[in-house]
């Protein structure tokens, strides 16, 4: 099941999102947490806490679920 991640700009980051699921508490943690999990934007393997996600990317990570950027 996918849960969508509502945005109202043209893009969030992937710190951003993983702030904004509440899967991390602060926007510093981002490198730690990308660094020990696996997750995945539309099937590939991404680390990058700056990397831009647009509507309709579909981010997967194992441990917590699969999300999905909807613009508002």
């Amino acid at each position: 099941m996918e849960t969508n991640v509502y945005i109202s700009s043209e893009f969030i980051t992937l710190g951003q999102m993983l702030k904004e699921t509440g899967i991390i508490d602060t926007g510093g943690m981002a490198k730690w947490f990308l660094s020990e999990h696996e997750v995945f934007l539309n099937n590939e393997l991404e680390n990058r806490r700056g990397k831009k996600l647009y509507n309709d990317d579909i981010i997967t990570i194992p441990t917590h679920g699969t999300f999905r950027i909807v613009s508002s």
